[in-house]
C-alpha cells in the first residue's frame, strides 16, 4: 500500500502514553499504534518494562517485548526526580490517551492517577487494566491472566474428566482484555468529540473472561442452577458432532453439528466403511437426537477417523462441505498459504538483529495498511525527541540525560 494510503490511518494525530508493562497494557499500545496513534512507551530507568526480561530471546533482545511494543517511541524517565515528574506531567497534558496496568492505587501515589491527571487534561481518556478492577472486595489483589482463567470458570471446563485442567498456553485473559480496552478507548475518544471530556476506563481481566462465556453462564442461570458445565474432553456434548479426533498421522477437528452438515457427514461415513444405516438414521437428524446418542456416534466416528490419514479425511470432508481442519503446529501455521496471503506475519528490519518476523495484528482496512514496520524501541531511545516535543531545549535535555533523569540503555 502506498504512502498516501498509510496517512489515512484512523488514529493519526492521537497521542498515547503507554505507562504499562508485560502484556495486557503493551498489547493495547501496540494495537493503537497500528491504527495510527503516536504511542510513547514510558519505562523505568535501568531494567525498563519487565517484558524485556521475558523469553524468547535473540541475543539480549526479548521477542516478547519486540512483539508487544513495535511501532512505539521509547522514553525512560526517573519520576522520583522533580524534573522527571515535571516532564511526565507535561507529557500527559499533551496526550489523548493514558494506558496503565498497575495494581489499583499504585499510580495515585506517583501523581499519575486519573483524578489528578484529569484536573489539567479533562479530555484525557485514561485506561486502567488490572486483575480484578478498581472496585469490589478483591480490587486490591494482584493477579495475572492465569489467575483470571482459573477464577472465571473457563479453565474448569477444559481437559479430560477427572484430570486437572491444562494450562491454556496462550494469554487469553491479557489479550482478550487488551482488545476490549482498545474498543473502549476508541469509543471514549469518539464520545469525547461530543462531550469534550475524556473518562476513566476500568478494565479487569476477571470481568473480561466471565463475559466471554457464550454458553456456560446462561446454561446455569436459565436452568435455575441445575446445569453446571463440566470437562468433556475432546468434544462438546451439546453440539454433536463437534470436536477433536485422532487420525493415523495426526489430529483434526470436525464441525458437523448443524443438521445438514451432519446428514452429509453421516452418509459419507456409511459410504466409506461405516455401519449400514448410519447415514439414514433419522434419530440423528436433529441436534437433540444426536446429543442423546452422542456416545454411540463417537463409537462409530472415532475408529472411522483413526483408520485414515489426516489428508484423506480432510479431502473427503472438504468435498462435501463439512467444516474441518488439521490441528496444526506453529511451523505449519506459518507455512499456511492462507496465513501468508493475509499477511499475518510482519517482517521488520531491526538495527541489531537484522530481519525479524513476528505475528501481525488482524486489522484489515480498505484504505490503510495497519502493518507496523517500526521495531520496538530500545530503552529510552526517543528521550531527546519526546522532550523536545514538550518544549525542552537541547541544553535542558543534555542536563537531564547527564543526571540520569532521562535514561537510555
Amino acid at each position: 500500500m502506498n504512502a498516501a494510503a498509510r496517512q489515512a490511518l484512523p488514529l493519526a494525530g492521537i497521542r498515547v502514553i503507554d505507562y504499562s508493562h508485560f502484556l495486557a497494557g503493551p498489547y493495547v499500545g501496540r494495537c493503537l499504534a497500528a491504527l495510527g496513534a503516536e504511542v510513547i512507551k514510558v519505562e523505568r530507568p535501568g531494567s525498563g518494562d519487565a517484558g524485556r526480561q521475558h523469553a524468547w530471546f535473540v541475543g539480549d533482545h526479548s521477542g516478547y517485548f519486540l512483539q508487544q511494543n513495535m511501532g512505539k517511541k521509547g522514553l525512560s524517565v526517573n519520576t522520583k526526580d522533580p524534573r522527571g515528574r515535571a516532564l511526565m506531567k507535561k507529557l500527559v497534558d499533551s496526550a489523548d490517551v493514558f494506558v496503565e496496568n498497575y495494581r489499583p492505587g499504585a499510580l495515585d501515589k506517583l501523581g499519575l492517577g486519573y483524578a489528578e491527571l484529569a484536573e489539567t487534561n479533562p479530555g484525557l481518556v485514561y485506561c486502567s487494566i488490572s486483575a480484578y478492577g478498581h472496585t469490589g472486595p478483591d480490587s486490591h489483589r494482584a493477579g495475572f491472566g492465569l489467575i483470571a482463567e482459573a477464577k472465571s470458570g473457563i479453565m474448569q471446563m477444559v481437559g479430560n474428566p477427572g484430570e486437572a485442567p491444562p494450562l491454556l498456553r496462550i494469554s487469553l485473559g491479557d489479550m482478550y482484555t487488551g482488545i476490549h480496552a482498545v474498543a473502549a478507548i476508541n469509543a471514549a475518544l469518539l464520545g469525547r468529540v461530543r462531550s469534550g471530556r475524556g473518562q476513566h476506563i476500568d478494565m479487569a481481566l476477571y470481568d473480561t473472561l466471565v463475559s466471554m462465556h457464550e454458553y456456560a453462564v446462561q446454561c446455569y442461570t436459565l436452568s435455575g442452577g441445575k446445569e453446571v458445565p463440566v470437562q468433556t474432553g475432546h468434544d462438546m456434548p451439546n453440539s454433536t458432532l463437534y470436536g477433536v479426533f485422532r487420525a493415523q498421522d495426526g489430529d483434526l477437528v470436525i464441525a458437523a453439528q448443524v443438521d445438514d452438515a451432519w446428514k452429509r457427514f453421516a452418509a459419507l461415513v456409511e459410504r466409506n466403511g461405516g455401519p449400514a444405516g448410519f447415514g439414514g438414521d433419522t434419530r440423528l437428524h436433529d441436534a437433540a437426537g444426536r446429543n442423546a446418542r452422542r456416545l454411540e456416534i463417537l463409537e462409530v466416528v472415532r475408529p472411522w477417523v483413526a483408520q485414515r490419514p489426516v489428508a484423506e479425511i480432510l479431502g473427503m470432508l472438504d468435498g462435501i462441505d463439512v467444516p474441518c481442519a488439521k490441528v496444526q503446529r506453529i511451523d505449519e501455521v506459518l507455512a499456511d498459504p492462507q496465513i501468508q496471503a493475509r499477511g499475518m506475519v510482519v517482517e521488520q528490519e531491526h538495527p541489531v538483529l537484522g530481519k525479524i518476523r513476528l505475528p501481525n495484528l488482524p486489522f484489515r482496512m480498505s484504505s490503510c495498511d495497519t502493518s507496523i514496520t517500526q521495531v520496538a524501541p530500545e530503552l529510552g531511545e526517543h528521550n531527546a525527541e519526546i522532550a523536545a516535543s514538550l518544549g525542552y531545549d537541547a541544553a535542558q535535555i543534555a542536563e537531564m540525560q547527564a543526571d540520569g533523569v532521562l535514561y537510555s540503555a
